[in-house]
């Protein structure tokens, strides 16, 4: 098995506000080696990097705004946020938590600080990934799947810590998520000095976030918290240590290769399918949800 080597390591761009909730460093889409077509069926990447917001009476975040077209998976590092949805799904995602919606179909929702957290505040920090859909599942019934930090499948490492499946497949432990298509989604959470080792096929486009501390990744290249690894479509086979007590989100997703065609919160395979989002959104058709 040859290694999987590092194509670049990506700095946080200045960060952004989306709504009033979410300070975020967009990764992908970004630089040119990173758009969505690199990433495929990871199509949009923002880290709200730890950030503190002072308590408020009225919750931050973002109201009502539709999707169709595509996956959203919110993961809780810090923080609490509450969610609701068209189709019925809500709920907290507390700390170590995930919320995986399928917006598919077409669906509206809103997103904000959980109501008790936000009179305290205190230390955020999140993960928004968008997962394409295979164009055969984009008019899929939409879905949500809450996922309860201690319901996520773990592999014990020992000394070295362990990682949550999330999604996908590490040490023949299959994830806690249900995919469309073959996504990976690990949180390795790695003692000072600990080591681990992922496989994966050579095609699929992976990449590692660092969520907290600093990592060499096979044995060579240092990269601290906050900083995206891109890797080759070459090789299957990398190794991360981490030289402190270090958290790293690691995505790896076989591409769809199918057009993508994306307009604000739509993603689709064509002008025209888009156009007819808008009018089904615009008629009513993503259904009620009182902001």
């Amino acid at each position: 098995m040859t290694t999987k080597k590092v194509e670049i390591v990506i700095s946080p761009k200045p960060a952004h506000f989306v709504g009033d909730g979410f300070r975020v460093h967009n990764f992908i889409p970004s630089v040119p080696r990173l758009d969505m077509k690199r990433m495929d069926p990871f199509i949009m990447l923002d880290y709200n990097s730890k950030f503190h917001f002072n308590g408020s009476e009225t919750p931050r975040g973002v109201g009502v705004h539709p999707h169709r077209g595509f996956e959203t998976v919110t993961i809780a590092y810090e923080g609490k946020v509450e969610h609701h949805d068209s189709a019925g799904g809500g709920g907290i995602i507390g700390e170590g938590d995930i919320q995986w919606m399928t917006a598919a179909s077409g669906i509206l929702h809103k997103e904000y600080h959980e109501k008790e957290w936000s009179k305290t505040g205190g230390i955020f920090q999140m993960v928004q990934l968008w997962v394409n859909l295979p164009a055969k599942d984009k008019m899929s019934k939409p879905k949500y799947q809450a996922i309860k930090n201690s319901e996520i499948k773990r592999a014990d490492l020992g000394e070295n810590g362990f990682v949550q499946i999330i999604a996908g497949e590490y040490q023949n432990i299959k994830g806690s998520a249900t995919t469309f298509s073959p996504v990976n989604l690990m949180n390795a959470k790695l003692k000072s000095g600990g080591k681990a080792e992922f496989n994966f096929p050579a095609n699929f486009n992976t990449a590692a976030l660092v969520i907290d501390g600093s990592i060499l990744v096979n044995g060579e290249e240092k990269v601290s918290a906050n900083h995206f690894v891109l890797f080759k479509n070459e090789g299957e086979n990398f190794t991360i240590e981490a030289t402190e007590d270090t958290v790293v989100l690691i995505l790896s997703g076989e591409p769809l290769n199918e057009p993508i065609f994306p307009h604000g919160p739509f993603v689709m395979n064509s002008r025209e399918e888009i156009m007819q989002a808008f009018e089904d959104f615009n008629t009513g058709k993503f259904g009620y949800l009182e902001d």
